[in-house]
């Protein structure tokens, strides 16, 4: 009698593969490289392959996507070996913990908690995270600690600002950022006209600008990391048409004009339309 086809819906199997390959991988008699990661070796990594998954999800192709959420889930389980050898903790400690605070901070799934709409059930969260902080004793803390300092800018103001928005604090809808973004640019100039660049007041300013556009693309309903990747795809694009053109005619972009280069801009933008019209 054959075996049965595996339950997709039951991945444990797998991951109990991945996590004994990774074993044998750090054993004595494994593969040197992997034997010498450690926890401070490998954070690059992790964040290598987060930016890998973002790459994949705006490109959506589903092969690429489950490759690099493998590459991702690869650090997890290499760090959970890593804790297991130094007796400290294990890949099943990971979903364990990771399980428990779901179930926790979704009562209104798994017990007798309401929550009608996605705001409700994230103002719940804070209350909960919040809960959670004056069990371990860190009640006077902000809401906002539970934020990495480590993370890259527009990735911490995004963050802390969605956080503040849960609980009531932000604008009322995206025209209403525009309007700060106005205020902004103002202050901007000032500051501009006053010193000039590179002073601390024009730093502090263009700062202010730039968290103000994070949030109004948070208020568009847009992630401003993705936006912004999308925007350097795009620079990309435009700048390698001017260089390929300016290539046929036997210059690079340091031998030619602003001028020229200006209007090779206009005809990439121009080509980009065309194209979309096309489709």
């Amino acid at each position: 009698m054959k075996n049965a086809a595996p339950d997709p819906r039951n991945p444990g199997e797998a991951f109990a593969r991945l996590v004994s390959l990774i074993e044998r991988l750090r054993a004595p008699d494994g593969c040197p490289w992997d034997r010498e990661q450690t926890h401070e070796s490998l954070k690059p990594m992790a964040i290598e392959e987060a930016y890998e998954l973002v790459e994949a999800i705006d490109e959506g192709r589903d092969e690429d996507l489950v490759g690099e959420l493998g590459d991702l889930l690869l650090q997890v389980v290499f760090h959970a070996q890593i804790g297991a050898e130094e007796g400290r903790f294990t890949a099943k400690d990971v979903a364990d913990r990771v399980s428990e605070k779901m179930v926790r901070r979704h009562p209104h799934v798994f017990g007798g908690d309401g929550a009608r709409t996605s705001g409700e059930v994230l103002k719940n969260w804070e209350v909960q995270k919040a809960a959670e902080r004056h069990e371990k004793g860190a009640a006077d803390g902000s809401m906002l600690d539970s934020v990495s300092k480590a993370h890259p800018a527009v990735m911490e103001a995004y963050q802390i600002t969605t956080k503040a928005a849960r609980v009531g604090f932000d604008w009322k809808d995206a025209p209403a950022v525009l309007g700060k973004l106005d205020e902004e640019l103002v202050e901007l100039r000032e500051a501009l006209a006053a010193g000039g660049s590179g002073t601390r007041a024009v730093a502090e300013e263009v700062g202010d600008l730039l968290f103000v556009g994070v949030n109004l693309a948070r208020k568009a309903g847009l992630d401003p990391e993705s936006a912004l990747k999308a925007a350097n795809r795009k620079f990309r694009g435009r700048f390698r048409h001017i260089e390929e053109r300016l290539k046929e005619r036997g210059r690079s972009p340091a031998q030619s004009t602003l001028e020229e280069m200006d209007a090779l801009w206009q005809e990439a933008k121009e080509r980009e339309h065309a194209t979309r019209e096309d489709k």
